[in-house]
């Protein structure tokens, strides 16, 4: 990926949220804010990694970039189509440009279909192939993932974890996809296993061409396969650079902390620097504090982070952050 490639996905104050009803005749009293007015893009070929606490809204991110949850407010620029502005039917030939890995392997298979079955309903969905032409083409994407085609008739309790989460992908690229949202696609995972589908994804990655948003908790990881790092906390993202960029000089207090719970096996490392740790607990999504959203874990916030919200802004050349101390 270099920086001359196209922008592929433009996220423009995305908004999700939730509505909370109550009563018998099922009256609105609040919004759960899941995603709270953010913006990034994604260039092809690229891996943007997202990353932050669980319940942070990543995964709602991902989801309503590919239009699975209506957003609220804002626009989703997929090669400068609105994807928020689509009718149903032009929303549904543009899935074949963008797939989904699943975070849960176990959850996201049909337990009542083979192999062959599950791989084979999106080329079914949009008429690609038929007859034996599917078991042909089956038996490709098997072979690009790694995985066995003489297994096309077996069930997905037969396989392991690591196993299931390759049909997944093996179905995220049966309709040639140029984008993919890859939801946690190794937190169910062994560590063993862990390594072997993040390599996967790269090779497949190189190989076709994919552009990637990587949500996950392993930061480690991330900056493994990630071009660029955003971080979220609450509905908002704190902090946008290149992955290097990034672990070597994080700016947001948010970050830093993140960045020292990484486990290093080194115990000079740990005499030498403080962990910082967060202080209580995240708020409610339902009720987000005024102004900074992380003000009231922050180790330097003072009576003006609660006044004013910090603007999310560019500090160096692809660097960004949102704190009104940086």
């Amino acid at each position: 990926m270099n920086s001359d490639n196209e922008t592929l996905i433009r996220v423009e104050d995305l908004v999700m949220h939730f509505p909370i009803y109550r009563g018998v005749i099922r009256r609105q009293v609040g919004a759960v804010h899941a995603v709270d007015g953010i913006s990034f893009d994604i260039k092809q070929g690229e891996t943007l990694g997202l990353v932050g606490e669980s319940g942070c809204g990543k995964s709602t991110t991902g989801r309503t970039i590919l239009q699975l949850y209506k957003p609220t407010a804002g626009h989703v620029y997929f090669r400068d189509k609105d994807l928020v502005e689509l009718k149903p039917e032009a929303m549904r030939m543009m899935r074949r440009e963008m797939q989904m890995i699943f975070q849960d392997p176990y959850a996201s298979l049909n337990p009542r279909m083979t192999l062959r079955d599950i791989v084979a309903q999106p080329l079914m969905a949009f008429d690609e192939v038929s007859g034996k032409d599917i078991d042909k083409r089956v038996g490709e994407l098997l072979e690009l993932v790694k995985l066995n085609p003489d297994f096309a008739g077996r069930y997905p309790h037969e396989f392991s974890g690591g196993q299931r989460q390759r049909i997944g992908v093996a179905r995220a690229l049966a309709l040639n996809p140029s984008f993919i949202v890859c939801d946690e696609p190794i937190s169910a995972l062994d560590v063993s296993i862990q390594a072997q589908v993040v390599n996967l994804l790269e090779d497949l990655q190189k190989e076709l061409n994919l552009t990637y948003l990587f949500i996950a908790h392993d930061l480690s990881m991330v900056r493994h396969i990630s071009n660029r790092v955003a971080v979220m906390y609450l509905g908002v993202i704190v902090e946008l650079s290149d992955r290097n960029e990034l672990y070597k000089n994080p700016l947001h207090p948010y970050t830093k902390a993140l960045l020292s719970a990484i486990p290093v096996p080194d115990p000079v490392y740990f005499e030498t620097h403080r962990r910082t740790i967060m202080q209580g607990d995240v708020p409610s999504p339902v009720n987000p504090p005024s102004g900074c959203r992380f003000r009231t874990r922050c180790p330097i916030a003072d009576d003006g982070c609660a006044l004013q919200k910090p603007d999310f802004r560019q500090v160096k050349p692809g660097h960004y952050v949102a704190c009104l101390k940086v």
